[in-house]
């Protein structure tokens, strides 16, 4: 009697001893290219030779991967999971090389960190000084982003750990940390302050204004449209969305109506070189809290740990600070 075989594990056999990093490169390629003349003339091959490789990597995985379209080769749902296979061991092969070259040039080793633009000038300073004051000493690479860039990047295992915003989507394998609360305030330019500040704190009002607000589909963003909503205000249609500080800065400087909301602690640092002010009213919520994010098969890591420990010692001190 024929034994009965798991198809998966017949996959993972296959996979683990047919499927070759070339390969999962000749994936990206062709998903970013979308033609096998464009791919062909990349890698210098020839097109029946980029046809043919495509045809080993789709027997490997037993499934087809690509359908050919007006649009050209557009992933099937077997090659989208091929092609998020692909991306995660590529990065990493890319992070393991970056390390390997830092250690070659005496470095203690690289960690890859992501920020948002409203993180604290005290937590990244003190996150930086622990990462460059080490011995020996080790490669720092920063990315900055939306929280929900972030959080795609750990995925991707673009980076290794990110300070942001809280999330709320799923994302198996995240860990996060709340360790800060801000307050928030309304922004505007410096000159503007006094005629935009005059009677009560008034939504309706508010939001007539000349919006500055985070992308779609953000954390914050939803958390701003949350308000306006609370408030019985239909959310207002930004003039700009952004989380660039430098764009930022430039349209309240020149927009008389533009407003904006920022974490006030964050504002208060970008006051002193910047010409834009709070209005004085206090909004009676927090933002979504400061949080550390990693991934559980590195949360481990000696230098994300002892990171993360940084991070939170100071997020302690500067909430006790505040309530000083």
């Amino acid at each position: 009697m024929p034994s009965v075989q798991d198809p998966a594990a017949a996959l993972q056999h296959a996979l683990l001893s047919r499927l070759k990093l070339r390969q999962l490169s000749l994936l990206q390629a062709i998903d970013r290219h979308r033609s096998l003349v464009r791919v062909a003339a990349e890698m210098q091959l020839s097109q029946p030779a980029i046809t043919k490789a495509l045809h080993e990597v789709e027997d490997i995985f037993g499934s087809r991967l690509f359908d050919r379209t007006s649009r050209g080769l557009v992933p099937t749902a077997a090659g989208e999971a091929a092609l998020h296979c692909a991306r995660r061991w590529l990065a990493e092969l890319e992070a393991t090389t970056r390390v390997l070259t830092s250690l070659e040039a005496g470095r203690g080793g690289r960690l890859r960190l992501g920020l948002t633009q409203q993180v604290p000038h005290q937590l990244m300073a003190a996150a930086l000084t622990h990462l460059l004051d080490r011995s020996p000493r080790i490669s720092v690479m920063v990315r900055e982003g939306t929280t929900d860039e972030l959080v795609a990047s750990l995925l991707a295992r673009e980076i290794d750990c990110a300070i942001g915003r809280s999330y709320d989507g799923e994302a198996s394998g995240l860990v996060q940390q709340a360790i800060y609360e801000q307050e928030p305030c309304l922004v505007v330019g410096a000159k503007n302050v006094a005629r935009l500040s005059r009677g009560p704190l008034d939504w309706a009002r508010l939001a007539q204004l000349d919006w500055i607000l985070p992308p779609p589909n953000t954390p914050m963003r939803r958390t701003y449209n949350a308000v306006f909503v609370g408030a019985g205000v239909q959310p207002p249609m930004p003039i700009l969305e952004s989380t660039s500080l430098r764009s930022i800065e430039m349209v309240l400087r020149q927009e008389p109506n533009a407003i904006t909301m920022f974490a006030r602690d964050v504002m208060v640092e970008m006051e002193r070189s910047s010409q834009w002010a709070a209005l004085p009213y206090r909004l009676n919520w927090n933002l979504p809290p400061v949080s550390f994010f990693t991934l559980k098969e590195v949360e481990s890591h000696p230098t994300v740990q002892s990171l993360r420990s940084v991070v939170v010692e100071t997020a302690l001190r500067m909430k006790h600070a505040a309530a000083v």
